[in-house]
C-alpha cells in the first residue's frame, strides 16, 4: 500500500507540475488585457500607427472607394483582415492617423474635439472648401466602416471611428474612437512614422503605402511583386504596367529618403523585391535585443 499511495503522490504532482506548465503557455500566447485605455506618447513629428494598418490593403494605394461587404483585406501573415463599407484610401488614412496622434498620451475612450480647420492644419493643408469637403467625406467613411482583426496574439472588431458629430456652440467636430483600438498599440505592434516623409509623397498614394510598410519592418525580407502589391491594394490588372508602376513608386520614395539621410536602396529580381533601408533607432534597440535573446536561447555544442 506504502508503494501505491507514493506512486499516487507522484502521478498527482506530475499532473499539477502539467496543469501549471500549461497555465502559463496559455499567458504567454495570450494578449495581456489592461483595462487601461492610455495611448502611448510619441513625438509631434511623428506619428503612431498600427502596423496591421500599414501591413495591409485595409488602407488602400487604389482609389477605386468601391463598396466591400465583409471582405477579406489582404495582409501579412498572421494577421487577417475583414472589412464592411466603401474602400479606404492613403488620404482617409491621413485623418485617422491625425486622430491617433491628437489621442496620443490621453484615454482613448475620451471624445477627441478639434475644429476643422485644426484637423486640416495637422495634415498640412490649408483650410479651404474643397479641404473641408474631403475631410467630412473621409470622416464619413471611417465612421461607416466595420472592420474585424485578428491574429496569434490580438483582435480589434469595431469601427475605426465610432461616432462623430459638429458641436454647434462650440463648432468643433467630437469624434470618438473605440476603446478597443488601444489593443492594436500593444509593444511592437505599432510604428513611428516621419510625418513630414509621409507628407512628401502626397498624391503618390503607392509610394505613401511603401514608405508605411517599409518603415514597419527593422529589416525587410524579400517579397514578391504580386504579394507587396495585393498588401498595397492595387488593382492594376496588367502585371507589366504594375511591375511599372511599383518601380517608379519606389524610386519617389527612395529619392525622398536618400533627401532625409536615411539611405534606401532596392531590387526588382525574377519578380521579387529587394530592399534595404536603414532601421531607426528604436528598431536597432528591437534588433539587439532579438539577437540577445537568440544568443541566450543558443546550446553549445559539445
Amino acid at each position: 500500500m506504502h508503494a501505491v499511495a507514493k506512486l499516487a503522490r507522484l502521478i498527482e504532482k506530475a499532473e499539477l507540475q502539467s496543469a501549471l506548465k500549461q497555465t502559463e503557455r496559455s499567458q504567454i500566447c495570450l494578449p495581456a488585457h489592461s483595462s487601461s485605455t492610455q495611448m502611448p506618447d510619441w513625438a509631434v513629428d511623428v506619428r503612431g500607427v498600427p502596423n496591421v494598418a500599414l501591413r495591409s490593403a485595409l488602407f488602400s494605394s487604389s482609389r477605386s472607394g468601391k463598396y466591400l461587404e465583409r471582405a477579406e483585406i489582404f495582409a501579412q501573415n498572421p494577421t487577417s483582415v475583414r472589412y464592411t463599407g466603401k474602400r479606404l484610401s492613403q488620404t482617409d488614412h491621413d485623418v485617422w492617423i491625425t486622430l491617433l496622434h491628437l489621442s496620443r498620451n490621453d484615454n482613448i475612450d475620451q471624445p477627441l474635439r478639434a475644429s476643422a480647420y485644426a484637423l486640416l492644419k495637422q495634415q498640412n493643408k490649408t483650410d479651404t472648401g474643397a479641404n473641408r469637403a474631403t475631410l467630412y467625406k473621409s470622416l464619413d467613411r471611417l465612421k461607416a466602416s466595420a472592420v474585424e482583426i485578428t491574429d496569434s496574439r490580438y483582435s480589434y472588431t469595431g469601427s475605426l471611428i465610432d461616432s462623430i458629430y459638429k458641436d454647434k456652440s462650440s463648432r468643433e467636430i467630437v469624434v470618438s474612437l473605440n476603446s478597443n483600438l488601444i489593443r492594436l498599440f500593444g509593444s511592437g505592434k505599432y510604428t513611428q512614422v516621419d510625418w513630414s516623409i509621409r507628407r512628401s509623397l502626397t498624391n503618390k498614394p503607392l509610394a505613401q503605402w511603401l514608405y508605411g510598410y517599409y518603415s514597419s519592418h527593422a529589416e525587410p525580407i524579400p517579397v514578391s511583386v504580386e504579394i507587396l502589391l495585393k498588401m498595397a491594394g492595387s488593382e492594376d490588372s496588367s502585371d507589366s504596367s504594375a511591375e511599372n508602376n511599383l518601380r517608379r513608386a519606389l524610386n519617389s520614395l527612395k529619392l525622398v529618403l536618400d533627401e532625409n539621410s536615411q539611405p534606401f536602396s532596392f531590387q526588382i529580381l525574377c519578380g521579387v523585391v529587394h530592399v534595404q533601408k536603414t532601421p531607426t533607432e528604436s528598431q536597432r534597440r528591437h534588433l539587439r535585443k532579438k539577437s540577445k535573446a537568440r544568443s541566450t536561447r543558443a546550446v553549445p555544442l559539445h
